[in-house]
């Protein structure tokens, strides 16, 4: 296994945990966005972030820890 294959491991890896703990992905959104909202301008990364943070605290049960 080359040092390349396991950065490719780690990045996936990486990219499993962040879906399973729930942790927002902007570039995901902005996709989203682009392909089923056409002509709707996606939020900015903080306006992005703000929302989450503010969801995150003020849903409560949304999440079991």
């Amino acid at each position: 296994m080359t040092g390349a294959d396991i950065g490719l491991a780690l990045r996936r890896l990486a990219w499993i945990v962040q879906r399973v703990v729930g942790v927002p992905d902007y570039d995901r959104y902005v996709a989203h966005v682009r392909d089923c909202h056409p002509g709707t301008t996606p939020v900015s990364r903080r306006e992005f972030d703000e929302s989450r943070l503010h969801d995150k605290y003020t849903r409560p049960g949304q999440r079991c820890c």
